[in-house]
C-alpha cells in the first residue's frame, strides 16, 4: 500500500483566497462600518448645543475680564473647543456679542416679570428684580455692566420691554403708596446695575449690597 503525502501548501493560493473573500464582502462591511460611524443626527445636535452654551458661558466671563476686545482665541480655548467651532456657531464678534447681550437682556426681561407677579407691593417688586441682577452679576453682559451698547433692533425691543414693566410697576407704586418719590425706570436700572458690577464671588460684598438696596427701597416710600 502506497503512502499518500499530504498536500503541499502554496502561500499564493492563500493570498489569492483572502483578497476573493475580502473583495467580496467589502462593500458591505464598509457601508456598514460607515453606518456605525456615522454620528447619529440627535447626537449632532446634542454636542453642537453644549459647545453653543459652553461657547456663550466662556464668552461672558472673558468679556467680563477683558472686555468687548478680547481674543476670539481666548473665548473658544476657555470654552474648550476649536477656534472653527466658535466661528460655526458665531461668524464674527458682533455676532457672538449681540448674542450675549440679547441673551442678558432676555434675562432681565424675564426677572422683571416675574418681580411684578411675585412682588406683594410695588417695592417688594423692585427689590426682587434688583436682588435678581445681584445674584446673576457674572451671567449678564450690558452695556452698564461692561458690554457694547445696544445696536439690534430685536435687542432695543427687548430692552424697551423691561422698562414698560419696571414703569407698571413704579405706577402700580403710586397706587398702593410704597412709592412716592420720583423714580423712572432708568433710575431703578442704573442703581440696580450699580449693585450688580460682575466681580468674584465675595458674600461680605453681597450682604453690603443688599442693605443698599433696602435703604434704597425703603426711601422710596418716604414722604
Amino acid at each position: 500500500m502506497s503512502e499518500q503525502h499530504p498536500q503541499s501548501f502554496n502561500p499564493e493560493d492563500f493570498v489569492r483566497l483572502s483578497v476573493s473573500f475580502l473583495v467580496g464582502i467589502g462593500d458591505s462591511f464598509n457601508e456598514r462600518m460607515a453606518i456605525v460611524r456615522k454620528p447619529r443626527p440627535r447626537e449632532q445636535r446634542s454636542d453642537a448645543a453644549r459647545n453653543h452654551k459652553a461657547l456663550l458661558r466662556a464668552a461672558t466671563a472673558a468679556v467680563h475680564r477683558e472686555g468687548p476686545r478680547v481674543s476670539m482665541a481666548t473665548i473658544a480655548a476657555d470654552a474648550g473647543v476649536g477656534i472653527g467651532t466658535l466661528y460655526r456657531h458665531f461668524p464674527n464678534r458682533e455676532d457672538l456679542l449681540n448674542s450675549l447681550t440679547q441673551r442678558s437682556f432676555e434675562q432681565v426681561l424675564s426677572n422683571a416679570q416675574a418681580a411684578e407677579t411675585d412682588g406683594t407691593t410695588a417695592s417688594d417688586a423692585l427689590r426682587r428684580f434688583i436682588e435678581a441682577a445681584i445674584a446673576q452679576r457674572n451671567e449678564l453682559v450690558l452695556p452698564l455692566h461692561g458690554g457694547p451698547p445696544v445696536t439690534v433692533p430685536e435687542t432695543l425691543a427687548v430692552r424697551d420691554q423691561v422698562h414698560h414693566t419696571l414703569q407698571r410697576i413704579i405706577e402700580r407704586g403710586r397706587t398702593d403708596g410704597t412709592i412716592s418719590q420720583d423714580v423712572t425706570p432708568r433710575d431703578v436700572v442704573v442703581f440696580g446695575a450699580m449693585l450688580a458690577q460682575p466681580q468674584q464671588s465675595n458674600p461680605e460684598w453681597d450682604a453690603t449690597c443688599r442693605r443698599l438696596l433696602a435703604t434704597y427701597v425703603n426711601g422710596l416710600r418716604a414722604c
